[in-house]
């Protein structure tokens, strides 16, 4: 193992179409040229294990920075997966890849040890990123949201995520929290908005075709109006005990706050926490990926810590 770890390492976020990764330096979480690649076509574990070791490759490349002083690598997965064993138990989602040894497979592709490879959910490592380097940088308590296909969620303290604790639900997870007779995610996501503008006009059509037509069509403005107000009464119910200050969001609906984030805030009347939208946008998670691995390697010759330290968010 490298007897200096903590200097660079390889950070990738793993998407529901696409796999990014690049170089992250320790010294402000500096991240190198990005790259990205859809997921491979053979849907097997083993093309899955070779596009990420030729991204590493070609990451490390572009960077200008050796492999072979290259501490490990962090990846950023959606769930459900077993973080300290590097397992997806997915069965919606990267169906080819449940019970697989991702870590031990990856560390040997790479000539490291299974130790120097780590795993965090995508949604922790999207705050992790804004903590660091971002938008909830020198934060106290805060909580990330994600809006995409679902939402995501965690919960941090002093730059701490906490996965319980007063007012944080179990894991961290809001989206099966429940809300309207349903859970939060059936209210909050793409398919809402979707949902929405189907039910006023009897069309079907895409989020990002929505954002782009709201001056002029009053339905896609509707239906982002009601996803805010409904992301507002959700948050302002499940937030309330945690009290946070600070709500960044990240994900593909967040770059159009100006669509929903007004009747979100009007909503949000019990918790006075302020809505800030990510600063790192795509590089989020990357930038939390270099946070988690840094976090467990000391800047002098330290040897990897196997689990993370939860801290209460009292």
């Amino acid at each position: 193992m490298t007897s200096n770890p903590g200097k660079s390492a390889l950070v990738y976020d793993v998407g529901g179409s696409h796999v990014a990764a690049a170089v992250c330096c320790e010294h402000g979480y500096r991240l190198g040229p990005v790259i990205s690649s859809p997921h491979p076509g053979e849907g097997t574990s083993e093309a899955f294990i070779s596009l990420l070791h030729r991204l590493g490759l070609q990451a490390s490349a572009d960077d200008g920075t050796r492999l072979d002083v290259i501490a490990g690598a962090a990846l950023a997965f959606p769930g459900p997966f077993d973080f300290t064993a590097g397992i997806s138990w997915m069965k919606h989602k990267l169906p080819y890849l449940y019970g697989v040894d991702l870590r031990g497979e990856l560390a040997a592709r790479f000539g490291w040890q299974p130790l120097q490879v780590r795993f965090l959910l995508d949604s922790a490592a999207f705050l992790k990123g804004e903590i660091g380097a971002g938008a909830a940088k020198g934060v106290t308590r805060v909580v990330g949201i994600t809006l995409g296909t679902g939402i995501g969620s965690a919960f941090a303290v002093d730059g701490h995520l906490v996965i319980d604790g007063p007012g944080v639900p179990p894991r961290g997870e809001v989206w099966d929290l429940p809300y309207d007779g349903k859970i939060l995610e059936e209210s909050v996501s793409t398919r809402a908005i979707k949902g929405t503008y189907e039910r006023l006009t009897g069309k079907t059509r895409e989020v990002a075709e929505l954002a782009g037509i709201v001056d002029s069509d009053s339905a896609a403005a509707e239906a982002f109006h009601e996803f805010g107000r409904h992301l507002g009464l959700a948050l302002n119910g499940a937030l309330q005990v945690f009290a946070p200050q600070v709500i960044v969001l990240g994900g593909g609906i967040s770059r159009s706050p100006e669509l929903f984030l007004p009747a979100a805030q009007k909503e949000l009347k019990d918790v006075q926490a302020e809505f800030r939208v990510s600063t790192l946008l795509d590089n989020a998670a990357l930038a939390g990926a270099g946070v988690e691995f840094f976090s467990h390697f000391a800047t002098e010759g330290a040897q990897p810590v196997e689990e993370a330290t939860q801290v209460s968010a009292d």
